[in-house]
């Protein structure tokens, strides 16, 4: 037999409305009434129609998330998503997760599926859809929306973003200074947004330093352990020659390293070797990765926040972008112009 709401009224000693509300969230009613409606509940077996509810109070205690399936496979990702599940719960909320795949299309419909549900806000770590886009989504839609790691010209206070060009061209900066002139560099993924400014930077600091771009040293890879390994080989294979080698995420160091020293490559003494994100398994890599930290649980918990401001009817201002920090462990050495002027 099918338990109703009525049948928990009829349970607890309270009328259907008051269950209702109840399950709601109402702050009207008491707690000992409260009490008495989720002990109903629970002896009853009772399974509130989620959905109706949501329908009925425009509210669903939910947060929705976006992100394309080509993220899940990498550390990033549940570093992402752990965060964005632990400051859901500690505001007290759920959190959704609907599965970009792999085209502007879908993520479109990733995200009204997610408004079709009734999630009272929803997170946007987008692959596809572009900046214009994403400005009409939010302009069209009601609900609140943030969209992570991309920078909105139109709604500013929508967006949380790393500092990603400015942050590479620090950590090639450093590499500068600690001798290297010679410098190599493996990209992310074609029209990935932080792959790009990530090369950005890289150029930009061989501009500032004087040293000619010299395409034979940057090889474009995916994101991936089997790409990095890949580009490591291209490297090798193109006779490039550089005493340092930067990649744009650890994944992608981590497959390099095994391709130099398949080349007969030692880190750091003949190859130094920097990259960003700083996953756990980036400590514990032999040599350790000198890698910049992307504050990903920072990015996420302002996002939460700016979430709340926002369902509770209040303005969000924009946000700096989030630097992040450069970890200095045993992969970097001195290289052959350490100390020249």
């Amino acid at each position: 037999m099918m338990i109703t709401m009525l049948d928990v009224a009829k349970k607890a000693g309270v009328s259907k409305a008051t269950v209702s509300r109840v399950l709601a969230g109402n702050s009207y009613v008491s707690t000992t009434t409260k009490e008495r409606v989720f002990k109903a509940i629970e002896e009853t077996g009772y399974r509130p129609n989620l959905l109706a509810r949501n329908l009925a109070t425009n509210k669903s205690q939910n947060i929705g998330l976006v992100v394309t399936n080509t993220l899940y496979n990498g550390p990033y990702f549940s570093e992402l998503l752990f965060q964005a599940a632990t400051v859901t719960e500690q505001h007290g909320r759920q959190l959704l997760l609907a599965d970009g795949k792999h085209d502007a299309r879908q993520e479109r419909q990733a995200i009204e599926f997610l408004l079709d549900l009734r999630c009272d806000a929803i997170i946007i770590y987008p692959r596809f859809l572009n900046t214009s886009e994403l400005d009409e989504i939010i302009q069209q839609t009601r609900k609140p929306i943030i969209v992570v790691n991309r920078q909105l010209e139109k709604h500013p206070q929508h967006c949380v973003i790393a500092a990603h060009e400015q942050n590479t061209l620090d950590a090639v900066n450093y590499l500068v200074s600690q001798g290297h002139r010679d410098i190599a560099f493996i990209s992310g993924s074609d029209g990935s947004p932080t792959g790009i400014s990530r090369l950005n930077g890289y150029r930009q600091a061989l501009r500032m330093h004087h040293i000619a771009f010299d395409k034979q040293r940057v090889v474009q890879g995916s994101w991936s352990l089997q790409s990095g390994y890949e580009a490591g080989v291209e490297l090798m294979a193109r006779g490039a020659e550089f005493t340092a080698l930067v990649a744009s995420n650890d994944d992608m160091a981590i497959g390099a390293a095994r391709a130099l020293y398949a080349a007969g490559k030692r880190i750091p003494q003949d190859v130094s070797l920097l990259s960003f994100d700083d996953i756990p398994m980036a400590s514990f890599f032999v040599p350790p990765l000198t890698t910049v930290h992307v504050p990903v649980g920072e990015m996420i918990k302002h996002t939460l926040e700016k979430l709340v401001l926002m369902l509770d009817g209040k303005e969000s201002e924009p946000l700096p972008a989030f630097n992040g920090q450069l970890i200095l462990r045993d992969s970097v050495s001195a290289g052959p112009y350490f100390g020249r002027t």
